[in-house]
């Protein structure tokens, strides 16, 4: 299954009520004592429920959140449901991933044929993309998307890069590339194609890119320079603007699934990049 969960740079937000589900552009704002919180520079982060419920505290009231003393924005989670709970403005899923157990809130409108009926069983595996929350002193997680796993290979794949992620922030690995790996990056360059460009990326994907075979670079770098907003950019546009075939891009996103550097969307044919 390719349908594997990441992080990136991303244009979700929330607004309006507790938690305020929703896609929007732009940024996020907020107060506290007259000062304000931009989230200009969204990222999603994958985690562990523990890790949202041993870190994530606010100092104060509408202050930054952060987890291994990073800013958090957007969390992804993957775990199974254990209670169901709808309420008028949402359904509360309590989810379980093996870590901790925590509530998701997922905010449906009421006038919505069918928005108010759970999609999701009991026992079924879920992803989770949104914010955490801490109301009256429980935290939680308000959800702004929510959808089935059907390969548990992405439970295994997610609780990996949660432990991934952690170790590159704590143990100081999110620094730019050396002048070695720049110069493996641009070694696989051979000009004849515009979207080729062993540079691209954040200093800590750079190296992978270049790892990564020749077509996986060029469809890396189509993905860095085509605007793809929350849902990615899908096969069709790729093979189109790369100008390789359908079965080419199809293994040149395995290849950069495999090494961590873009994540399906909307479906197991449209990626998006990573963003570290």
């Amino acid at each position: 299954m390719a349908a594997y969960g990441g992080y990136q740079r991303t244009g979700f937000g929330a607004q309006g009520g507790e938690d305020g589900g929703g896609f929007v552009g732009g940024s996020q704002q907020g107060s506290q004592g007259g000062g304000q919180k931009v989230y200009a520079d969204e990222s999603l982060r994958p985690v562990t429920i523990k890790q949202l419920i041993d870190g994530g505290d606010e100092p104060y009231p509408g202050a930054e959140i952060k987890i291994d003393n990073m800013p958090l924005t957007q969390v992804t989670v993957v775990g199974q449901v254990r209670s169901i709970s709808p309420q008028t403005t949402n359904i509360t899923y309590r989810i379980d991933d093996g870590t901790g157990t925590m509530d998701v809130k997922k905010w449906v409108d009421a006038e919505k044929a069918g928005d108010m009926e759970p999609k999701f069983g009991l026992d079924s595996y879920v992803r989770v993309h949104g914010r955490l929350k801490n109301f009256n002193n429980k935290k939680h997680i308000g959800a702004n998307f929510m959808r089935a796993v059907n390969d548990y290979n992405e439970v295994s794949y997610h609780m990996l890069e949660s432990t991934y992620v952690h170790l590159c922030i704590t143990k100081n690995m999110l620094s730019g590339p050396t002048g070695q790996e720049q110069k493996q990056a641009n070694a696989g360059d051979g000009g004849d194609n515009m979207f080729v460009d062993g540079g691209a990326g954040s200093g800590g994907s750079s190296a992978r890119v270049a790892a990564c075979s020749r077509n996986a670079q060029i469809m890396y770098n189509f993905l860095n320079t085509t605007p793809g907003g929350n849902e990615g950019v899908h096969l069709n546009m790729i093979a189109n603007g790369t100008g390789m075939s359908v079965r080419d891009v199809m293994a040149a996103a395995d290849n950069l699934l495999e090494n961590g550097l873009v994540y399906t969307t909307m479906d197991d044919e449209t990626w998006a990049i990573l963003d570290y």
